[in-house]
């Protein structure tokens, strides 16, 4: 995986002009959700997994580490979110819970949270590429693609591993996952 980050150039650029209010909400979203991401993975490994399940959590644990550093580089243009501890605890909760019931309810729930994830960084990119924007943030965008594509990965690669049929229990979960993954981020946006 290519290292992602932002040049010294263009981070200048940022510390200097700053982003628009949109592009500042939608950076602080986005580092919440890759705090949770990354306590998703803490939460599957707190388990003690082996195996499958244990190369998995440590692979995709520490592409979220990559995704992390980089909206942390980025932090001279946006305000973390207020709410960071219940992000965390979120997310090891949502990597805890689904680890002590099987590798079946972990992939499950990695499917849930990447297919909204993509989802949801498409939207960002499609809304902020819409204003005109300078070098530095064009190249904020291509960070965020870059998160995106590593999230399909992620996505694809659970959903390959998981059984094809998802119990009754399980498809409930991952509506649920869904369902906070988008509240999260409409109070992440504005706290």
């Amino acid at each position: 995986m290519p290292e992602l980050q932002i040049d010294s150039i263009h981070k200048d650029q940022l510390t200097l002009a700053g982003v628009s209010k949109q592009f500042e909400q939608e950076l602080r979203c986005s580092h919440a959700g890759e705090t949770g991401a990354v306590w998703i993975y803490r939460g599957i490994l707190a388990t003690r997994p082996t195996g499958e399940l244990l190369t998995f959590a440590r692979e995709h644990l520490a592409a979220e580490r990559q995704h992390l550093r980089f909206f942390e580089e980025l932090q001279c243009c946006y305000r973390p979110s207020f709410m960071l501890p219940l992000w965390r605890i979120a997310g090891f909760l949502t990597g805890f819970l689904p680890a002590i019931s099987g590798r079946q309810a972990v992939f499950a729930t990695i499917e849930a949270v990447e297919t909204f994830v993509d989802q949801h960084y498409q939207e960002q990119i499609q809304t902020l590429a819409t204003h005109v924007l300078r070098d530095s943030e064009k190249a904020i965008l291509a960070g965020f693609e870059q998160c995106r594509l590593d999230e399909v990965h992620h996505r694809d690669e659970a959903r390959q591993r998981r059984s094809n049929e998802l119990s009754t229990p399980l498809r409930l979960w991952a509506t649920l996952v869904g369902a906070g993954s988008r509240a999260a981020v409409r109070i992440a946006r504005l706290l």
